[in-house]
């Protein structure tokens, strides 16, 4: 004799292929199958013939377990059914508040489905191989703010996120929403962003695009989205997050570890700038030089000539420029050896030159005035970078006026307190050179280098791949 029991059944998103044998043969020895009518079409050639089906329409939930612990208790065996899994948005939950409301003895069985998310995962390939949430935007039972932070954590945990319930005929603002809020929290554009309507079902349709091209107009309630995480890529129409069984040392696009964390904290520094309108190669160096320093006062304080790091990549890439000539040794040790390597380029600090010091003494200039002398001598059009001796700017300066020096480009960074800001001052009038500045006192070597260093890699720009020579 069966006992009376519920059965809560996931019955996965809707073929035949996707339902568990174990919610197969809830089905076939269910005396009544309860559930929302729609559901019906999906499972009537399990049910037996002698089985009573109880349909409902939609948003009767509650209804639903209210007659299951009603059939339940006159003994019979009661399959509720679930699109997907019936735990996730679905009976399971509701069915165990009512029991515990009722004090009901009544024995419940839960059967896991294929959710929705994750059969439209497998049809878009690999896009929830890392850590992942769902949310939904449905806030009939939940308030948009506490829906608004669960968006805001996932975006800034860099999580790959579900959306279910995206859209309906009274919701139709709240995907433009998410989408606004992911991108103000660190998540590049180019994040993969995949979607499937009817997923499982005859109408299938799927489709992979990028956060910045994403249309919440082509979603509707029938329609899973899926958003990749800092790491998840696009390949061949599907999508892939890396769950890291190839990063010991390099990815299969031939990323490495160093350079994956670089483009994750260059994805999280754009999405906290000010503004969001910075031409491409203000921007590249502007992100270098945040990430070089964890100071977002970089973007009031860095200028740049329009077009001057393109302009002087170029002339790199064109084997025009093949010299970077830098005040102290330390920026110079900064500019990274596979770039220079890669471009047939050489960085070159006159400091520790025999010559220099002999010249510094004869002339009563500092030594690095007497380098940046030597370097003009040598290599008049060089790229010049200065990251700590204004004295050695203003001697560029200086040379330039008189005729001496024609520079590819300059980068002035010196710090400090003394001549630093005038030194700078002493640039901008030069306008047929391309000009990197770090306004006022601040500055250093290290962010000469990088600097020189995003300049190198302007062809990474694009794409917001910064580390290739890491």
């Amino acid at each position: 004799m069966k006992q009376p029991k519920i059965i809560v059944a996931g019955i996965g998103p809707g073929n035949d292929a996707d339902i568990t044998p174990a919610v197969q043969q809830a089905l076939r020895e269910a005396d009544v199958v309860v559930g929302y009518k729609y559901y019906f079409r999906f499972i009537r050639h399990y049910v037996s013939s002698d089985t009573e089906c109880i349909d409902t329409g939609m948003k009767r939930e509650k209804d639903r377990a209210q007659q299951a612990f009603e059939l339940a208790q006159q003994g019979k065996v009661v399959c509720v059914i679930s699109s997907g899994d019936a735990a996730i948005y679905g009976m399971t939950p509701l069915i165990y508040e009512m029991k515990k409301e009722h004090g009901s003895d009544i024995e419940i069985v839960s059967l896991p489905g294929i959710s929705a998310f994750q059969k439209a995962a497998s049809i878009l390939g690999a896009p929830i191989g890392h850590d992942f949430c769902v949310i939904s935007m449905s806030d009939l039972m939940t308030p948009w703010d506490v829906i608004e932070k669960r968006i805001v954590a996932a975006a800034t945990g860099d999580f790959v996120t579900a959306v279910y319930n995206p859209k309906s005929n009274g919701r139709y603002w709240q995907l433009y929403r998410l989408v606004e809020l992911f991108l103000q929290n660190g998540r590049s554009p180019e994040t993969p962003v995949g979607y499937v309507r009817q997923a499982g079902r005859e109408d299938e349709e799927a489709h992979v695009t990028t956060l910045g091209d994403f249309d919440p107009e082509e979603i509707d309630m029938f329609t899973v989205v899926l958003i990749g995480n800092s790491q998840s890529y696009n390949w061949n129409d599907t999508i892939i997050t890396p769950r890291g069984y190839y990063r010991d040392s390099e990815t299969e696009d031939g990323i490495k570890v160093g350079q994956e964390i670089m483009i994750q904290s260059f994805r999280t520094i754009e999405g906290l700038l000010k503004r969001d309108d910075y031409p491409l190669d203000h921007k590249w160096a502007l992100l270098h030089a945040i990430h070089t320093t964890a100071d977002f006062d970089m973007e009031n304080v860095f200028y740049s000539d329009p077009h001057a790091v393109e302009s002087i990549y170029n002339k790199v890439a064109s084997g025009e420029l093949k010299y970077i000539i830098t005040d102290v040794t330390m920026a110079a040790s900064g500019v990274r050896k596979g770039a220079l390597s890669r471009l047939g380029m050489e960085v070159k600090c006159y400091l520790s030159d025999e010559r220099v010091a002999e010249m510094a003494k004869q002339e009563n200039i500092t030594r690095t005035q007497a380098g940046i002398r030597l370097a003009v001598e040598e290599h008049p059009d060089a790229l010049f970078a200065f990251g700590n001796a204004p004295t050695a700017l203003i001697e560029l300066c200086d040379l330039i006026r008189k005729g001496k020096a024609h520079p590819a480009g300059i980068i002035a960074a010196p710090v400090g307190f003394v001549h630093v800001r005038e030194s700078k001052h002493m640039v901008k009038p030069f306008k047929d050179i391309p000009k990197l500045i770090i306004e006022g006192r601040k500055g250093g070597s290290n962010l000469a280098a990088t600097l020189c260093n995003a300049i190198l890699c302007f062809n990474d720009a694009e794409q917001l791949r910064p580390g290739r020579d890491l």
